[in-house]
């Protein structure tokens, strides 16, 4: 067996909630979002894991740390594993988004690969340096399992080049928060996915 990388997306933010953009903005797990952690560590308590990362960010190190704990691990943190830097547009609803950045956001929907959110940074430019975080992470556990807690861009494009889809479609590819994805690597480059946004360690509407 090839490292089996365990992939969260971090609990529910206020932000998350108010359908605002997040980005490296740090906001903190809601009230509702410790307790969507907490589901997923009971589920996970019964597997082995050799270690746990996290984006440097607090909803996602808050989520780590939960997870963590029943296996007494600290959790290592990565600003690789970062969301996306959304710029001029964190901490705004999409609405607020397309009134005030029309042109910008038609032009992000045409081709998000290469534009530069305002201030921000590109789709191609996140997913280099989160896999290249990833990457290390894999090669360092062969055959051993790792959880790994980041968010919602950084997961889909990940998820969206070991599939070889075209990276400008990831937004195809709904993620809840806590949810679980998992890869599998035999090596870097044959990532297979197994499992993929799955919530059902939650209660029925809690995505």
């Amino acid at each position: 067996m090839g490292c089996r990388l365990f992939l969260v997306r971090h609990g529910e933010t206020v932000w998350n909630a108010q359908m605002r953009f997040q980005g490296h903005t740090d906001v903190p797990l809601s009230p509702r979002g410790i307790e969507q952690a907490r589901a997923l560590a009971a589920r996970l308590q019964r597997e082995k894991f050799a270690a746990f990362y996290a984006s440097d960010l607090k909803r996602a190190v808050e989520t780590a740390r939960i997870l963590a704990a029943p296996h007494g691990l600290a959790v290592e943190t990565l600003v690789e594993l970062r969301e996306l830097h959304f710029g001029a547009w964190e901490g705004l609803t999409g609405e607020e988004i397309r009134n005030r950045y029309a042109r910008e956001v038609e032009q992000w929907w045409g081709d998000p690969v290469s534009t530069r959110v305002p201030g921000g940074e590109t789709l191609l430019e996140m997913l280099e340096r989160t896999s290249a975080a990833v990457c290390r992470i894999v090669e360092r556990f062969p055959g051993q399992q790792v959880v790994v807690v980041s968010h919602g861009g950084p997961i889909r494009a990940l998820v969206a080049r070991v599939l070889g889809m075209n990276l400008r479609d990831y937004w195809r590819l709904v993620l809840y928060n806590a949810s679980l994805s998992i890869l599998e690597f035999s090596s870097w480059e044959k990532g297979v996915l197994t499992l993929f946004n799955d919530c059902s360690h939650l209660e029925r509407g809690a995505c």
